[in-house]
């Protein structure tokens, strides 16, 4: 398979988790104005229970599998921001197919600050992308952060597909397991 047709199928899998977490919020946001909003959030948590630590571990398995093809197979060398954003999403894999396996929600309390701090990270690495004027220290001139391996839809990029899936996880995380469990 082509490096066009893996790196596009990728950033459908992206966009495709991106719509789901915005659906999610915006489902979520909405529920709040409800006449019973907790009955509603107590609801769709009951229904997606036995499923949702799957869902964010497909979504922590695909984007470390995919980052894995792009650097091992594609043989994109990652630059500095890329190998912090994998720091972030490898151990999300492993934690949260454990907690899928046990049913274990309580795994929220670590994985939400791990992502959001990959996330946070994959956010800069964006704007790198977009504006190269910004200070990259952590970059090299070997390999730059604000260089453009892939590009798919006209915006989206390993950076944005990182962003989409550390975003996932964290939305659905905070949004379908609730509170209490992860204490």
């Amino acid at each position: 398979m082509s490096t066009l047709a893996v790196t596009t199928f990728l950033a459908l899998l992206a966009l495709s988790a991106a719509a789901g977490a915005v659906g999610l919020l915006l489902w979520a946001t909405a529920a709040r104005f409800a006449a019973r909003p907790a009955e509603v959030l107590h609801a769709a948590r009951v229904a997606l229970r036995p499923i949702v630590l799957w869902l964010a571990f497909a979504v922590a398995l695909l984007s470390t599998v995919g980052s894995l093809y792009l650097s091992e197979v594609a043989r994109f060398v990652p630059c500095t921001l890329c190998w912090y954003q994998r720091i972030a999403m490898y151990p999300l894999a492993l934690l949260l197919g454990i907690a899928a396996l046990r049913g274990d929600m309580a795994v929220r309390r670590y994985v939400v600050p791990l992502a959001g701090i990959g996330a946070l990270i994959a956010a800069y690495h964006v704007a790198l992308q977009r504006l190269p004027g910004l200070p990259s220290g952590t970059c090299s001139l070997d390999v730059p952060c604000s260089a453009i391996y892939v590009e798919r839809f006209g915006f989206v990029t390993i950076p944005v597909m990182a962003l989409i899936g550390l975003m996932a996880i964290v939305v659905t995380l905070t949004v379908l397991v609730p509170k209490e469990t992860s204490s």
